[in-house]
């Protein structure tokens, strides 16, 4: 084949594949930086950072001619070496970065000789012609679950390398990943990955997640007393300290209380055991003087401080220290009546208190109960108005006004059930009229039939309401009524018509909400209903109502 602006010679080498030259090179246009490489020698900024492609891109049989002799893999920008053999564009700059090499396959082939087996990036030049026959054979991507085909050089332009299919090595913790998982991999699963924590903000590897909740002081906690979440660590000592469900020791076990009580009910325990209290206050007074008077002793006698001096000394000093003991017992008691006074005084002054506020607290809840009762009144005035709404949206989306109504009855096999159970034994079709300000008329339907018709038939009966307009109507009704059960193959519909019985209490103007019923009590076997019946389809029946509107 000849292209314009140089000649191409094909001729055989030493291994038996072809091999191409240009005798014009200074007259090829360059129109690509493979052209350009090949007029201005090995240009380090050209060249591919890739060896070559691996074997299961071929989707034809690997010929020699198409391997590289260094990676052995598919050529990718193939160079031809003086002797003959081809490698590719970056295993040839590899191989001889440090210099001159000689070619190992010319050695394994026992054809070596120097110095065309000398590899030298200098001599070798670029194989267009061999390029140029790998881009066309076809490919297939070798990444499993893969299903692309195409050409290899479509492969290496626009599928290589992007290929979701394709797996990779994950840099931080170098699990083999395929690359259309890669975000998720790094995002959620890789143990290797840095995390912010979402309470302090700070950074650290995934796996010191535990550790670092240990020591987060933002991390939420939940007081075990009062139940509450979500507190900071850094603020839970502040609040344990002010919970009032935390349980702490008596303020007076200093001096003996053994109680340990919740805060928020320190106070009640406090009111509760004052005597107790003072009673102990007593005893550590007493064995404060009694260290720092001297020897003696202070002995409880019917909750009593009583001290008793030294057996030592003359009467008069018995009867003085006597004397001395009972000044000691009476100042004793002084102190323990003002603080009892004291006391009493607090306490009347927190039930009054108490007492106020409890009236306050009274008087609003019967305030907000009344508000209460009258919001309950409110929404049953509301809910009775809405349901009165809903019926009459679902009347008007149903009815029609000119005699003709079908009533679709679906879910009919769940229904039945139900009549035969005797829970729903008969069932209402919405209202329709004869005109806008016409009679009033709907159906009733017992899936399980009534009076003769009763455990065999469906009994369909046509039944008069009582309408807005019925001051401005012929009475009694009078006008025909056809029913039918709709055959969904539109063949052989069953139908039952009647005259009204003029004399019947059933035709007559309504006094009551509606009429009592009229119609068919034997007006469908209920066999016809079984097995593939057309009257039966998608577990839903079709009945019509036909109203004569003649002489109206």
């Amino acid at each position: 084949m000849e292209i314009p602006g140089y000649t191409v010679v094909e001729s055989v080498n030493r291994k038996g594949t072809w091999t191409e030259s240009s005798k014009t090179t200074q007259e090829r246009p360059i129109s690509d930086p493979w052209d350009a490489m090949a007029r201005s020698g090995p240009m380090l900024s050209l060249l591919p950072s890739l060896s070559g492609m691996p074997r299961q891109v071929l989707a034809v049989p690997m010929e020699p001619k198409y391997l590289c002799q260094q990676c052995q893999g598919v050529l990718r920008k193939p160079f031809q070496a003086q002797c003959g053999h081809r490698f590719c564009n970056f295993c040839l700059m590899q191989l001889t970065s440090s210099g001159p090499k000689p070619c190992k396959a010319c050695q394994e082939e026992s054809i070596f000789e120097e110095p065309q087996s000398i590899l030298n990036i200098s001599d070798a030049f670029p194989d267009n012609a061999a390029r140029r026959e790998i881009d066309s054979l076809p490919a297939t991507c070798p990444n499993e679950g893969c299903s692309w085909k195409g050409k290899i050089k479509e492969y290496e332009e626009g599928h290589e390398g992007k290929c979701e299919f394709e797996r990779t090595t994950c840099e931080a913790c170098h699990a083999v990943i395929l690359c259309q998982d890669r975000e998720r991999h790094e995002e959620r699963e890789c143990k290797e990955r840095t995390l912010n924590c979402k309470y302090c903000k700070v950074a650290f590897n995934f796996k010191n997640i535990k550790a670092h909740d240990e020591i987060c002081q933002k991390f939420p906690v939940q007081c075990k007393a009062c139940g509450k979440k979500k507190i900071p660590r850094e603020k839970f000592q502040d609040h344990a300290m002010s919970c009032a469900k935390s349980r702490a020791s008596c303020a007076f076990g200093v001096v003996g209380c053994s109680a340990v009580v919740e805060s928020e009910k320190q106070g009640d325990h406090e009111q509760a055991s004052v005597l107790e209290h003072l009673r102990l206050l007593l005893g550590e007074v007493g064995r404060v003087r009694q260290q720092m008077e001297g020897p003696g002793e202070w002995q409880e006698d019917s909750g009593l401080g009583l001290y008793r001096a030294p057996e030592e000394g003359t009467p008069s000093a018995g009867r003085a220290g006597q004397a001395s003991s009972l000044e000691q017992k009476v100042s004793a008691m002084e102190n323990i009546m003002c603080v009892l006074n004291r006391e009493l005084e607090r306490t009347a002054l927190t039930l009054e208190a108490f007492s106020r506020q409890h009236h306050l607290d009274q008087d609003k809840i019967e305030g907000l109960s009344s508000k209460v009762k009258q919001l309950e009144r409110t929404l049953n005035m509301r809910d009775l108005q809405l349901s009165e709404t809903e019926s009459t949206l679902r009347e008007l989306s149903y009815c029609t006004y000119d005699g003709v109504f079908v009533w679709k009855i679906a879910d009919f096999s769940r229904r039945r059930q139900d009549a035969v159970g005797g829970r729903a034994p008969a069932m209402f079709s919405p209202a329709f009229y004869s005109s806008k300000y016409g009679y009033k008329m709907c159906l009733r339907l017992y899936l399980n039939g009534d009076g003769t018709g009763r455990g065999t038939h469906l009994s369909l009966f046509f039944v008069v309401m009582r309408g807005k307009y019925d001051a401005l109507l012929k009475w009694p009704f009078s006008q025909k009524v056809t029913l039918m059960l709709l055959d969904q193959n539109n063949r052989e519909h069953i139908i039952d018509a009647f005259r009204p019985d003029i004399t019947s209490t059933s035709f007559q103007r309504p006094i009551s909400e509606m009429n009592i019923a009229s119609g068919c009590p034997l007006f469908c076997p209920l066999p016809k209903l079984a097995g593939k019946s057309s009257y039966l389809r998608d577990d839903t029946v079709f009945i019509k109502a036909i109203v004569d509107l003649t002489g109206l």
